[in-house]
């Protein structure tokens, strides 16, 4: 089983070349569990272990975090009795960087798509950022 399609693939192997590594990427994929509240926003792929993800986590517990995510892992998980999969949502279209999606799930304690709380988040930083560059 494939995640990603080919564009999303290349565009997740170039954000994660070292040259491009800690930049505030936009997410490429969204990938979600049915029947559960588990999803994933994907923005890198490391070149070197194409099976190592990075992206921001949402297990469905209240506690969305940045971290690294092992496609083997999500690729063998089988939800009830109709066994299904982890899935790559066709729908998602990223509007903002991979910080206003993470400040955002931090604000709701889940991944979210609300676009009044994630234009809340952008918002936020923004102001903080502006706020840096004065110091």
């Amino acid at each position: 089983m494939t995640l990603f399609t080919e564009q999303q693939y290349q565009k997740l192997l170039e954000n994660g070349k070292p040259e491009n590594r800690d930049k505030n990427h936009a997410p490429v994929a969204h990938l979600t569990l049915p029947g559960t509240a588990c999803e994933w926003l994907v923005s890198e792929l490391d070149p070197e272990d194409v099976h190592i993800a990075f992206g921001l986590c949402d297990l469905g517990q209240g506690f969305p975090e940045l971290g690294y995510i092992d496609l083997n892992e999500l690729q063998r998980i089988k939800i009830g009795i109709f066994g299904f999969t982890v899935f790559n949502n066709p729908l998602f279209v990223p509007k903002y960087k991979m910080s206003v999606y993470a400040e955002a799930a931090r604000n709701a304690s889940q991944i979210t798509r609300d676009e009044v709380l994630l234009e809340q988040a952008h918002q936020k930083l923004l102001k903080q950022n502006q706020r840096d560059l004065k110091l």
